[in-house]
């Protein structure tokens, strides 16, 4: 093959049928829910869906057309880069355009009822659950390298194929729940729960690329020595360069995905405390417009039973009410 220079790792592409199906079945299906949604009168952000479709999408593209699949059967760097691209970037994009809860809003209400309870079943919250899905990543990206799957896959199709998809689904199954806004986690992944989680997962990411770029025997070696272009650097040299790009992109994602999480928790936190305030209004309004004669009477001296009902009534709402706006404010007044 030619030489890879910038030049045609910019312009050489090739087609990957597979792939391509998925794209246009992925961004069609999108693309009628956003459809679906206008029609109802209802909004989408524009970000939602440039996210998953330039994003997401586009990295999935990317990942198996470009130069990058054109070349991963001489050079494994653009392998390795092709494969953190489907496990992480793909992932985050798609994620980002919450396809969840696009497919719930725009489906009619029987249909978004079976999703979400497809989506809430056991063998889904097991294989999504934050360890579970982080665990399931790893797992991926070491059983790839590190068993005869690559190799074998460089050699075989219709494996090769199921090894992109492979990698795609394991990288969703922990991005996608944990950016959704339907809610498919445990009630204890709070917003600081999922950041603390994001953080941890973007620590254990890290782990392929360092075992790649460390580890003595060559990975697919009989391969890559059998295919070894003259202008390609040293075999070893080669996945010492393919580690450290996955170590690299792991290490980008990690970053935009941790800040998207800090988003959302200021999000919800504005809206909660928006909440608050309207609820707070309203007491005040009711208070206003009493009447005079509902405020109880002063008990007679020397009633303890009475002054002790009276003052339970007449103490301040959020003192008396077991809720978490009423437990918010107790909080903040110190009580």
């Amino acid at each position: 093959m030619a030489e890879l220079t910038t030049g045609r790792l910019l312009t050489s592409w090739q087609p990957d049928v597979p792939a391509l199906l998925l794209v246009v079945a992925l961004g069609g299906l999108y693309g009628w829910g956003v459809l679906r949604l206008r029609r109802k009168g209802e909004p989408w952000s524009p970000l939602r869906t440039a996210a998953f479709m330039l994003l997401g999408l586009g990295t999935l593209v990317v990942a198996t057309m470009s130069a990058l699949a054109v070349y991963d059967h001489v050079v494994f760097w653009p392998a390795a880069v092709q494969n953190i691209l489907l496990d992480l970037v793909a992932p985050l994009g798609l994620a980002l355009g919450d396809p969840l809860r696009l497919a719930v809003q725009a489906l009619p209400e029987p249909a978004a009822a079976r999703l979400r309870r497809a989506m809430t079943g056991r063998l889904i919250r097991l294989l999504t659950f934050p360890l579970v899905s982080t665990a399931l990543v790893l797992a991926t990206e070491l059983t790839i390298y590190f068993t005869p799957y690559f190799a074998t896959a460089l050699r075989v199709g219709w494996l090769h194929e199921l090894m992109y998809l492979h990698l795609l689904v394991a990288g969703s199954l922990f991005v996608v729940p944990v950016l959704t806004r339907e809610e498919t986690l445990p009630a204890w992944c709070t917003h600081p729960v999922r950041a603390g989680l994001v953080f941890l997962d973007g620590v254990i990411d890290a782990v392929p690329g360092v075992v790649v770029m460390t580890h003595g025997t060559l990975i697919a070696g009989a391969w890559y020595l059998h295919h070894h272009p003259s202008w390609s650097p040293d075999v070893r040299q080669d996945q010492q360069i393919g580690g450290g790009a996955m170590l690299s992109i792991a290490e980008l994602v990690a970053l935009p995905f941790l800040l998207t999480i800090l988003y959302q928790w200021a999000r919800a936190e504005r809206i909660q405390t928006a909440a608050l305030d309207r609820h707070l209004d309203q007491q005040v309004a009711a208070t206003a417009a009493a009447p005079a004669s509902a405020v109880p009477s002063p008990a007679p001296a020397g009633s303890t039973s009475a002054s002790a009902s009276t003052a339970d009534r007449v103490r301040p709402w959020w003192e008396t009410e077991e809720n978490e706006v009423a437990a918010r404010i107790r909080r903040q007044r110190g009580e």
